[in-house]
Order: C-alpha cells, then structure tokens, then sequence
C-alpha cells in the first residue's frame, strides 16, 4: 500500500526521499515532520557531524496548500556539509570549476564490521568510498522523514508510537521493568540518552565516555511502543503477510541493528508457556477482552491484537573504532589498520528514533492495508464501520 525509496550518499549534495501510496487529505505537518529529523541528530555519543547538519526536509511534490494530494511526495534534506566535500564527491566526469573543500584520498582499507568489505566486493569498487557514503547511517534521516508522513497519518486514528533506551553496553534496564507508554512518551527529547531509569543512564553515560577514552564503540537496545492499534492489522494466511515479520525486517534493515524481539523477545525461549502466553479475560467496559499481561508485545499469529506493539532492536558497536581494529589494504593485500571515517562512539538514542520511524511506516502501510481507501475521509468511514461491528461483537454474550 505505502512505499519509499531513499537516495543520497553522506558527504553528498543531499538525501533524496520518494514516497508513494499516501492517502490524499492528510494535513501535513512540516514543523513536526522536522522535529523529527531533530531528534535523530540527539544523544549522548554522538559525533561532530551533529553539530554541522541541521537537518530540515523541503517539500518538492506531492502535497498542496498543506494538504496531500495523493500523488507521490518527493522530499529533499540537503547536506550542509557538501561545502566541504565538493573535491571529493562532485558528480561529473572531471571536477568542476570552483569546487570546494578538500580532495580525499581513496578509501582502501575495509572497516571490520561495516558494509566496507563486502560492498566493494559486490560492485567491484577500487575506491571504497563508492561503497561507504551510500552505506552511511547518514541516510536514516529520509527513512525518518518517511516515517513521520506515516506517524502523522496514524495520529488522525489515535496510534502514537514513543521509544526509550533500554541497554548500552552492559548497563540494561531489568527485563521486568515494564515501561509504559506514558512513560516512554514523557520522555524529553533532548534527553542525553532517553533512558527512563535515571540511575542507570548516569551509568550508561558513563560507559560511553570510558569507551571514548579507549577508542571504542559502544551498542545497545531501545523499545518502541506503538499504542491504539485496532485489532487485526497483518495476517496469518500468508508468510509474507505477517506483521511481525514485517516489522522484524523494518528494524533489521536499519544500520547495526543485528537482532530484534517483540514483546518480551528471547525470554520466550527459557520460559514455560504458562508465564509466556497472555490469558484472555472476560470483557470490561473499556475493552472488548480483558489481557491481563502482553508478553506478546501486541501480536498473535502475525497480526495485531489490540494491545501495545512493543518492539525492541537491538543495536552493535559502530564499525568505526578512533583505534581501528587490523584489516587488509585492497591494492596492496598488506595487513593494516582500519580506515576511520568520522563516526560517533555511541548512536543508540538515534537508532531508536530511526526505529519508530521504520515501525511507523509499517504500521502505517498494514493500516492502510487493512481500511483501504484513497483519501483519508474514506479510509475514516471504512475504519468506524469496522470499530462499530466490532463493538457490536461484544455488546452482549451470545447463547450458550
């Protein structure tokens, strides 16, 4: 239904994103839409390039007098940085007359753990710079850009999502301490780590800086929480269809990101099925059943139950390390230090956001999905006549 392409390399002119499959008559909130490329650049760990971008999307298509059309919205985050790369990345055959900022050196040895190696493998590439500026976490702010179109299209049917930070390093919040959405919500977003334990992000905060003493990378965990879902969004008929699945590849496809848990993820392993699966209590006057936990994290069979989605990624070390690990030099086959690209020591905070930006454009597509229509007037009525035939369901008990 909902569909974005990302283009742009990191030092390039700028970010490209195409969106396809919005619904016409959606208000578009420009300031929130940035707000949101805001919170990406935060976080305690981040590096010098946060203090150059200052990212903000400009509008190319799509939309008209503030409101979506229905026609593919194309959006552009320009680089500020380009200014200083003009040597390095100009786009023509030769460079051009009046470029700017220095002219790099090939990019020959592979960083341990990034795209580096593999890519230069896979397109034959001598420089890897070819392959590092397109594999740069620097393009998470178009698939941010593209998940605020969703949350805002979410947010007219009451869904928000929220995440918090839950590991960095070895410093993790205990798996029994549920936070809520409220919780997570409240959060500030200038939070240095957007932890909601205050003890343990001074301790986190900690961890980071020794590991930027050290020349090291730290990773982590966050959980996004997505609230006011309706009930059978996704499917169980087909593989492909399963939201869990779609989610799970959504927060994979995110730079570092390595593994993924819904609900409470791995504890399903080591845990009888008589702690794991949620019990199913009779209706109270708020909600069609009553589940009295949601290890599940808000999905059954691949499709949403009517409670939180609770989704938790969990993130590796960055591959730059300022004291690089060994690695090979491509034209010369000798053993050598890693290349260093600026970085930052820790990026979990950010990932957290690309996170619920992901989240929320498949949340989206499977709500779009699921109350189909072009406009958002129509996929309203088709969403209200489905609410209405639920709560009819559990008006009153049948026969026996």
């Amino acid at each position: 239904m909902l569909r974005f392409l990302t283009a742009g390399e990191s030092h390039g002119q700028g970010l490209v994103m195409t969106m396809d499959g919005v619904p016409a008559g959606l208000h578009l909130d420009i300031d929130a839409l940035n707000h949101q490329l805001k919170r990406r650049q935060g976080g305690y760990g981040r590096g010098r390039r946060m203090q150059i971008e200052s990212d903000r999307a400009e509008i190319w298509s799509g939309v008209r007098h503030g409101r979506t059309t229905g026609a593919p919205i194309a959006l552009l985050i320009r680089n500020r940085d380009w200014v200083n790369w003009q040597q390095t990345m100009y786009v023509e055959p030769t460079m051009p007359e009046g470029a700017t900022g220095a002219r790099r050196a090939d990019v020959t040895r592979p960083r341990p753990g990034h795209a580096d190696y593999a890519g230069a493998l896979k397109y034959g590439h001598d420089d890897i710079r070819d392959v590092l500026e397109r594999a740069s976490a620097r393009e998470t702010a178009a698939r941010v850009a593209a998940g605020s179109l969703a949350r805002q299209l979410l947010a007219q049917f009451d869904i928000h999502l929220a995440s918090h930070v839950s590991a960095i390093g070895d410093v993790v919040v205990p798996s029994e301490r549920l936070v809520t959405f409220a919780e997570a919500a409240a959060l500030p977003d200038d939070g240095p780590l957007r932890c909601t334990n205050e003890a343990l992000q001074t301790q986190m905060m900690a961890a980071i800086d020794a590991a930027k003493e050290a020349g090291d990378t730290l990773g982590g965990a966050f959980e996004i929480i997505a609230t006011g879902l309706p009930p059978g969004l996704g499917s169980y008929v087909q593989w492909d269809r399963k939201l869990d699945g779609r989610l799970a590849q959504a927060l994979l496809c995110i730079h570092a990101i390595k593994a993924v848990g819904i609900g409470i993820g791995p504890e399903v392993a080591v845990s009888p099925g008589s702690r794991v699966h949620d019990e199913i209590l009779p209706p109270d006057a708020k909600a069609s059943v009553v589940r009295p936990t949601n290890n599940a994290g808000g999905l059954e069979g691949g499709v949403t139950n009517g409670e939180d989605v609770r989704v938790t990624g969990f993130m590796k070390p960055i591959a730059t390390l300022m004291t690089p690990l060994r690695s090979v030099d491509l034209h010369t086959l000798a053993e050598a230090p890693a290349a260093i690209e600026r970085s930052d020591v820790c990026a979990v905070p950010a990932a957290a956001v690309v996170g619920e930006a992901m989240v929320a454009f498949v949340l989206a597509d499977a709500f779009v999905e699921k109350f189909g229509g072009d406009s958002v007037d129509e996929i309203r009525s088709h969403y209200a006549a489905t609410a209405e035939q639920i709560r009819r369901r559990f008006e009153a008990p049948r026969p026996a």
